[in-house]
């Protein structure tokens, strides 16, 4: 079992200024798979050194969503013989496919060889972490779920000194309830962030020490997943399937995957680039969209939705990649950007990096010269050869498969680095957009709306706790953004959190926190930059199931 022991007694007849103060030699704030692959490369190399690693999740993996396919190299490196006690969800992959789809029809075409699955294997990749913290843990990791790092500790010096674990039973109002436990520091030389796509308090350390300066903005994507028990006999174990095309316009990035799990079971999603222009599309609309495509409805048809959730996914690529190391702290996997976008895979990214990192801190002992290793890396190598890829595709789909051909052809050798810029730039206003006409037909697959999907999310918050969705500037959303964008908040959140009522005192914006399935979208694509983001109280959020 994984625990923070902790002395309430203690804790509550403490200052708030005195809290307790928890040393180790690592901590790392995030437990998927970068931050376990790097914890567990800690002891294999250092038994004697001290890891800790802090999860939000009230369960290992229960925040984790991706499709996912990995390639396997790097657990072969961190765990010889895995294959003999597998993952829970782990199913070797049989066949790709690649569609064009049009409203009517799909049309097969060539799989590009990013993404020949050959040797690859079909993951839940939160059941995959749960098996990861397993191995961490029996190595003498302390792994602690449940626990939110809230906030930075400081040095006197400026650098990084750990965590701060969010205090817990504090009410909407910002009061101690009677449930009431103050949090504690954990202290440690380095601190690995891990946070994963746009965390809490990576997007601040990028900010305080600058380390976005000499790259590109990071841009991002929104990913939505779907877990079904198909009808018997409808499952292909091993088939992974790929489209592009409908319900997409031209000019938005983005596709579907399919993948057929054991037990008659798939994982189907959506994912698209959040740099579209639309203020009034809708990410969530347009997966339900392709469910109901002829090709893809008569394969759900029968079954029933076990679970649901959506994440951003970072796609900025190398030309994005901030500096990764800072006084006293190191950023690794989806928080430093590092998802290979043509080969719509990050985990195996996420491992090596975490891997690396280990190996730098027994090495070297501090921070200090992490960001030319991770950049002398495969890692990074490997993003430097598909760097043109995704931003090829900013002047639409068709521009962006004749840069993606060139790409691939010439290794990613040509002398040119295609710019990324900021997603919530690229919106237009509402005004100046002529959206087309999508012809989107009625649909009656589940889930019907966007509450249900919360529903299948299992996500759940305290009602009277402080609201993590904190909106910086609150007039902007009922003055500027409804006569400039119309509100997109109430579109692209996939979770129905935000409405605008009206009420005897006019126009508001109402937050419904406790839909937030945390995927980050709002604070990314909100053209004002006015919604921050930050982390609840430690156990909140969803709890997916095999996603």
């Amino acid at each position: 079992m994984y625990g923070l022991c902790l002395n309430p007694v203690l804790l509550m007849t403490s200052s708030p200024a005195e809290r307790e103060i928890m040393p180790y030699d690592v901590v790392v704030v995030g437990a998927g798979p970068s931050g376990l692959a790097c914890a567990l490369r800690l002891k294999q190399l250092d038994p004697e050194r001290m890891v800790a690693v802090i999860e939000k999740s009230a369960e290992i993996g229960a925040h984790i969503l991706s499709g996912a396919v990995i390639e396997p190299q790097p657990l072969d490196e961190l765990l010889p013989g895995w294959r003999e006690q597998p993952p829970p969800v782990c199913v070797p992959v049989e066949k790709d496919q690649l569609f064009f789809m049009t409203r009517a029809k799909r049309i097969r075409v060539p799989t590009p060889p990013q993404q020949n699955n050959h040797g690859n294997f079909i993951v839940s990749l939160g059941a995959m972490c749960q098996w990861l913290a397993d191995k961490a843990e029996a190595a003498g990791v302390d792994i602690f779920p449940g626990y939110s790092a809230s906030d930075l500790a400081w040095n006197a010096d400026g650098s990084v000194a750990g965590v701060i674990i969010g205090d817990m039973g504090i009410n909407r109002d910002g009061e101690p309830k009677d449930s009431y436990v103050q949090g504690i520091e954990i202290h440690a030389p380095v601190t690995v962030m891990a946070e994963g796509c746009r965390g809490h308090l990576s997007k601040q350390l990028i900010r305080k020490f600058a380390l976005d300066a000499d790259s590109d903005p990071q841009t991002y994507g929104i990913g939505i997943k779907e877990l079904w028990q198909l009808a018997p006999g409808k499952g292909q174990a091993g088939l992974v399937q790929h489209s592009i095309g409908w319900p997409l316009d031209p000019d938005i990035y983005g596709g579907s995957f399919i993948y057929h799990l054991d037990k008659d079971r798939v994982a189907i999603g959506f994912v698209l680039g959040l740099d579209y222009a639309d203020p009034e599309f809708s990410p969530f609309e347009a997966f339900q969209q392709f469910k109901h495509h002829p090709s893809v409805r008569p394969l759900l048809e029968g079954g029933e939705i076990i679970s649901s959730g959506a994440r951003a996914v970072v796609e900025g690529g190398i030309q994005s990649l901030p500096r990764v190391e800072m006084p006293g702290a190191i950023l690794i996997g989806d928080g430093a950007g590092l998802l290979n976008v043509p080969k719509i895979k990050g985990t195996h990214q996420a491992l090596r990096s975490g891997m690396e990192a280990a190996e730098h801190l027994v090495a070297k002992g501090s921070a200090e010269g992490f960001d030319k290793r991770l950049r002398d890396s495969a890692v990074a190598h490997e993003l430097h050869k598909v760097r043109n890829i995704r931003p090829g595709f900013h002047k639409g789909m068709w521009r962006g498969l004749l840069t993606a051909a060139i790409e691939t052809v010439t290794a990613g050798k040509l002398p040119r680095t295609l710019k990324n810029h900021a997603d919530h730039e690229q919106m237009q206003q509402a005004t100046e957009y002529d959206a087309p006409d999508r012809a989107w037909q009625e649909r009656d697959l589940p889930p019907r709306d966007r509450l249900a999907s919360v529903y299948f999310a299992a996500t759940a918050h305290d009602e009277d706790q402080p609201v993590h969705l904190q909106i910086l500037d609150p007039d902007v959303c009922t003055t500027r953004c409804v006569a400039e964008y119309n509100n997109p908040c109430t579109q692209f959140c996939p979770a129905s959190v935000y409405e605008m009522v009206e009420d005897e005192n006019g126009l508001r914006l109402q937050i419904n926190a406790a839909n937030c399935v945390h995927c980050k979208t709002c604070d990314i694509k909100d053209p004002y930059q006015v919604i921050n983001w930050v982390t609840p109280e430690g156990g909140s959020g969803p709890n997916y199931q095999n996603l």
